[in-house]
């Protein structure tokens, strides 16, 4: 059992905090923001993840979790402390490393002799050397240990991980991290800091390029008349390939790949290398917004201005209530441009905020969505749309066209009710 702080409670900070203390070990989270830390402290979470909160109430019932104002006042007992803090974008696609800047400095002399600070948030190549000298101290040590959570299975994938990843100059310091994770049965690379930071964004990296692929697939199997459900099947089963990321949809997005592919460009650029591959990633990425915003015309009768179009999903994925940089709202925007108007259902969306466009209004219900509606679109892909019943869904809409951005409905129970049905390359 170690004593660890973790400076930062959002999706990376809060779900690490929860895990290490449900692994045995005692943890205190810090926050600059006294009201999340007074909410979070009667277990009342500023984000949904499943499984979360009952892993926080636990930790706070056990006495092994805590959570305290200030960085400073988290680090004094601790053996390891973890940097799980924002790293932002600048707008030439480079990550702001401000606020681990100002979380070091903070922490530096209130840090215990010989402990190991953690950078867990996702930081630029090189960080680890950043975060040593803004330290000032030679008796401690960094390492890097980056995360590699999915939003909406954060503490299934803290507590079943593919592999841990540690990146030390130290063997000392490296065993002292390795040791937090003794009771997950993972394989644990230990690398230096520099390629374990690079692991992260080549992992999600390829991960795009993987969508991005299988989107252009979709696009493919349209034009022949191929079922891009049936071919990912197929190419599923190669062992080289493996079957995860092969879902075609209505584009990717979230708080990790965006980010994390601008900066990887942005990084790569700045040592000389010419991403082209990565670059036609993105690329193919803006395509497919387009691409769904161009199904929905279609499904209208050839124009949206003045076209009423119901949209059940806001988020980028189902099992979260995030919506940064979801292909929801790129799609939606598009709508918007083309003269549309929107109403839109999420079960996690309950106010209109930033990044939805205040002209977006929000319904209490899938089918309350789509009263007088021309065209339903499916852009996330929540399990609660599947039981909707299509003869309900009728008799609301004033056009019986749905675009399944998704492939989540049943495409025969819809048309059997008259509706005309687009998806994703079918």
């Amino acid at each position: 059992m170690s004593n660890i702080s973790i400076v930062g409670t959002g999706y990376v900070g809060l779900t690490a905090g929860a895990c290490f203390a449900h692994l045995g070990h005692n943890v205190v989270c810090a926050d600059i923001d006294e009201v999340k830390v007074e909410r979070l402290l009667t277990g009342k979470l500023p984000i949904f993840e499943e499984g979360l909160e009952e892993l926080v109430n636990e930790g706070l019932e056990s006495g092994r979790l805590n959570f305290v104002v200030g960085a400073a006042s988290a680090v004094d007992q601790a053996q390891v402390t973890f940097l799980c803090v924002p790293t932002p974008q600048h707008e030439d696609g480079s990550a702001d490393i401000s606020y681990i800047e100002a979380a070091v400095i903070e922490i530096a002399p209130a840090l215990q002799k010989k402990s190991v600070v953690v950078n867990k948030s996702t930081v630029p190549v090189g960080s680890n050397r950043v975060v040593f000298d803004s330290l000032n101290r030679s008796d401690i040590t960094v390492v890097s240990n980056p995360e590699f959570l999915r939003e909406g299975s954060a503490v299934q994938d803290f507590l079943n991980p593919d592999r841990i990843v540690i990146g030390a100059e130290d063997q000392e310091s490296a065993l002292k991290v390795a040791s937090l994770y003794d009771n997950l049965d993972a394989p644990i690379v230990v690398t230096d800091p520099v390629s374990a930071e690079t692991i992260k964004y080549a992992a999600n990296a390829f991960l795009v390029t993987k969508l991005s692929f299988v989107n252009s697939i979709a696009a493919v199997c349209e034009s022949v008349g191929a079922n891009v459900d049936a071919v990912m099947e197929g190419l599923g089963h190669d062992r080289r390939i493996g079957s995860g990321y092969l879902r075609p949809g209505p584009g990717w997005g979230g708080s990790c790949f965006p980010k994390d592919t601008r900066s990887l460009l942005q990084m790569a650029g700045q040592a000389g290398y010419d991403f082209r591959f990565l670059d036609v990633a993105v690329e193919v990425n803006d395509e497919q917004f387009d691409r769904v915003a161009n199904k929905v015309r279609k499904a209208a009768g050839g124009q949206l201005n003045n076209q009423r179009i119901a949209v059940w999903g806001l988020t980028f994925k189902a099992g979260t209530d995030d919506l940064r940089d979801s292909p929801s709202i790129a799609i939606i925007d598009r709508l918007l441009e083309g003269g549309a108007t929107v109403c839109a259902y999420d079960p996690m969306v309950s106010e209109i905020c930033p990044p939805l466009d205040a002209a977006v209004k929000l319904a209490s219900s899938p089918l309350d969505a789509c009263n007088d509606a021309h065209v339903l679109v499916v852009l996330t892909e929540w399990d609660d749309y599947k039981n909707v019943n299509p003869a309900e869904v009728a008799k609301r809409l004033n056009r019986l066209a749905v675009v399944d951005a998704r492939n989540l409905l049943d495409r025969f129970s819809w048309e059997s009710d008259g509706f005309e049905y687009l998806g994703i390359g079918r």
